[in-house]
């Protein structure tokens, strides 16, 4: 199921204890395409504190009453690293906030997660991220994420606010094609799936939709994105009209009219309809 930032804008977060704040932006790494961190401002009990929340750390979400749950608590966050959420968030600042709360590191693996496609894998039991029982297994376990964070200590982590790049405009391979207004999130890995589009300076009332994966390239800086593809081709695209309205029938249909395979097959079916499309 994908969900849209702008929905997931208002969550709340809710601790073992009780609610923490609301969401208030995302930090997605813009080399893998997937969120990294909630933002969540928390309110009056924290001096309206801004602090970071992993998708690690969070349950399964109650859509209805929009509460996304985490396993820690209010006594955790209050004592949490003080992270400036309106900075750039550095490699150190991000071991120094996993550490705190004992959760693996992210980066260093084949998958979304560390080894995995998925951040619950990461943790205890699932063939991910577990926990060593005896004192001799901790000890190698903690020499071993040392060993691995000094290797990685000065690596820029890419991380970049959602709702910032949800005012980038869009460029096609001939031209300006709109702007970016919103994100598409798959709830249970947290990839980013789809940008969407805002046509309307061109044809108005019109949103389509556009894979990282057929992205050329963004500036940071100039606020833009190029994607690979005509105009015209973005003209004709099925019209996108709601996370709630978008099932997989209609994603096919929208990389079909792309002629892109599709992100939810796996290796080797992407290799046999390559072939295929080669034959």
């Amino acid at each position: 199921m994908l969900r849209s930032v702008k929905d997931l804008g208002e969550y709340a977060i809710r601790a073992t204890d009780g609610d923490i704040g609301h969401v208030r932006d995302f930090f997605f790494d813009d080399m893998a395409w997937v969120v990294r961190y909630l933002v969540v401002e928390t309110g009056s009990w924290l001096a309206s504190r801004k602090v970071l929340i992993t998708p690690l750390s969070i349950g399964q979400a109650n859509w209805s009453e929009k509460v996304l749950p985490v396993a820690i608590s209010m006594a955790q966050v209050r004592a949490s690293p003080d992270i400036d959420t309106e900075k750039p968030v550095s490699r150190q600042h991000e071991m120094q906030y996993l550490g705190y709360y004992g959760y693996p590191y992210y980066w260093g693996g084949g998958g979304l997660w560390g080894m995995n496609d998925y951040p619950s894998l990461m943790l205890t039991g699932n063939g991910g991220y577990t926990a060593p029982a005896s004192e001799g297994e901790r000890e190698r376990e903690q020499s071993v994420e040392r060993a691995r964070a000094q290797r990685h200590r000065d690596e820029d982590p890419h991380l970049r606010s959602a709702h910032a790049v949800m005012t980038y405009q869009v460029h096609a391979r001939d031209g300006g094609i709109g702007h970016v207004d919103g994100l598409l999130i798959e709830e249970k890995n947290w990839a980013i799936r789809y940008l969407v589009v805002n046509t309307s300076n061109w044809w108005l009332g019109h949103q389509v939709l556009v894979a990282p994966q057929w992205i050329r390239s963004v500036s940071w800086q100039e606020a833009s994105v190029d994607v690979d593809m005509t105009r015209e081709a973005i003209r004709h695209a099925p019209e996108y009209a709601g996370a709630q309205d978008l099932d997989r029938k209609r994603e096919m249909e929208t990389y079909a009219h792309y002629g892109r395979l599709g992100y939810w097959l796996d290796e080797t079916q992407r290799e046999r309809a390559t072939e295929a499309a080669v034959d």
